[in-house]
């Protein structure tokens, strides 16, 4: 008896224990309720999960999270709320709003990029320049970084940019015959794999001459891990337990390379050797390994640019090839442009791409459409009041761009794609609205590359093919953090028959 009145006691208290926890958790989210309930917003899902199950189910459907949001900003206002679990999370779609969170450095970025330090246990981004939540040791990174990002520096990449579109366009005229069903999503990631390899750490992958390279099945393992981590349940659900051994396999062979490059390139230059040009170098250069740029730190980087450099310049090429595709008129004003400019020159000059000015207009057009990054977050430092809603202090507070310009209220027939929208003797889009590569201080450090890269790219693609979609496959994409077509965008090409001469 006596062991079992221990055993009973033991029981009794674990469960006291379990309770007293669970009406904690319960008052807590009480508390947050109470403090976030005078801001507008739908019905939650359930008292303890909030918005989360709709959320979620959308996300598996491979559905865009934000699309739910037209409703509910046009119902509740610019200012919403959505409760998660504990949490409240608040949508300012105002660009008043933004403009005081994004354009100023006191706001911080929250705890939404904390969680991008790690993934499944593993660190991911870290405290990378995407990620760092610390305001003086992000800037002290960017310092760091600012020069290799400068137009000096990106206009001699020049070559780098036509030398792996050139493979890029080689490698597509094997299959231009009018009947291959080419993915194009899948070459503009290789083309852009290779461009960022070469440029930020010399490394020549040359994926898109090579099927076999491992590089880009490691970064595409490592987005759906990243799209899978979302859902918070996902590393407690048995089915995923290979799956995400394999994502943390991948994501830790690119720590691993970024860990090997870094060293021999820190070796390199502490014994005077003659090294690369690259991004590497710059940033090495103007510092060394100490507690405010650790090892980790710049391995940190080495993954924020292999995949933001590859993944999110691939994404518009796409969206913009679909477009397109999709507006022939469009398509045949854009390529007359590159006749006009560019003729059958095969390499293309920084000043070139100055005159491009109808071009420029198509990729700002998809940026609007399909944003680079759909979103960015901060904390409210102090209470404020927005749109005449009071916005708690220490509140996530959320933006998006992606939803701000599908909205009539800021441009007409927003889902029609026009790149006059982006005319020069167009009213110019209001930037507290418009902002693919963010705004203010933490605007992202790659838009000059990426948007020069883009050009070179999709000028000789529409240089030397004509194209057209295949008939059947969907137009939706989805969010891993970046905008993705969901059927990758499939063509049939054949070479172009009236291209211009070279020009002198």
């Amino acid at each position: 008896m006596g062991a079992l009145g221990l055993i009973t006691g033991v029981l009794l208290l674990l469960l006291i224990v379990a309770l007293v926890a669970f009406l904690l958790f319960s008052g807590y989210i009480y508390y947050t309720h109470l403090k976030y309930d005078h801001i507008p917003g739908p019905p939650r899902d359930s008292f303890f999960m909030g918005h989360s199950p709709t959320l979620i189910k959308t996300m598996n459907k491979k559905e865009i999270i934000y699309d739910p949001f037209f409703e509910w900003i046009e119902k509740y206002g610019p200012i919403i709320r959505l409760n998660m679990m504990h949490k409240a999370l608040i949508w300012v779609i105002s660009p008043e709003g933004v403009k005081e969170f994004l354009l100023s450095p006191k706001y911080t970025k929250d705890d939404f990029y904390e969680r991008l330090h790690f993934m499944f246990g593993m660190r991911f981004l870290g405290r990378g320049l995407l990620t760092d939540v610390d305001y003086d040791h992000w800037h002290k990174q960017r310092r760091l970084m600012d020069p290799a990002f400068s137009k000096s520096f990106l206009m001699g990449s020049m070559q780098t940019f036509n030398e792996k579109a050139e493979d890029m366009v080689d490698k597509l005229a094997e299959m231009a015959d009018w009947k291959q069903h080419i993915k194009m999503h899948e070459m503009f990631g290789r083309v852009t794999l290779d461009v960022i390899a070469k440029i930020a750490f010399a490394m020549d992958v040359r994926s898109i001459l090579d099927d076999q390279i491992q590089f880009p099945q490691t970064i595409t393992k490592i987005m759906e891990g990243l799209l899978a981590s979302r859902d918070f349940l996902a590393r407690f659900h048995p089915s995923k337990k290979n799956f995400i051994k394999d994502v943390k396999k991948s994501l830790g062979d690119l720590r691993n390379e970024g860990k090997e490059r870094i060293l021999q390139r820190i070796k390199a230059i502490k014994e005077g050797e003659e090294t690369p040009k690259d991004i590497l170098t710059q940033i090495l250069k103007s510092a060394e390994v100490h507690e405010s740029c650790t090892l980790e730190d710049l391995i940190d980087n080495f993954v924020t640019f292999f995949i933001a450099g590859q993944e999110t310049t691939a994404n518009q090429l796409s969206f913009v090839v679909m477009e397109l595709g999709r507006y022939p008129e469009v398509l045949a004003k854009a390529q007359a442009e590159v006749d006009e400019v560019i003729g059958s020159k095969r390499d293309i000059d920084y000043e070139d791409l100055k005159k491009l000015q109808y071009l420029t207009q198509v990729l700002k057009e998809s940026l609007r459409l399909y944003p680079t990054a759909p979103g960015t977050s901060r904390v409210s430092v102090e209470e404020i009041v927005v749109e005449g809603v009071r916005i708690p202090a220490g509140s996530n507070v959320m933006f998006n761009t992606y939803v701000m310009c599908r909205m009539e209220k800021y441009f007409k027939d927003p889902l029609h794609f026009d790149p006059d929208r982006f005319h020069p003797d167009a009213p110019k889009p209001n930037t507290n609205i418009y902002f693919p590569f963010s705004l203010g201080p933490r605007t992202c450090i790659g838009q000059v590359f990426s948007q020069m890269e883009a050009k070179v790219v999709m000028v000789k693609f529409l240089q030397r093919f004509d194209f057209e979609l295949v008939e059947g496959q969907s137009f939706r994409f989805y969010d891993i953090g970046t905008l993705r077509p969901l059927d990758g965008v499939l063509c049939r090409l054949r070479p172009r028959t009236d291209r211009k001469p070279a020009k002198n």
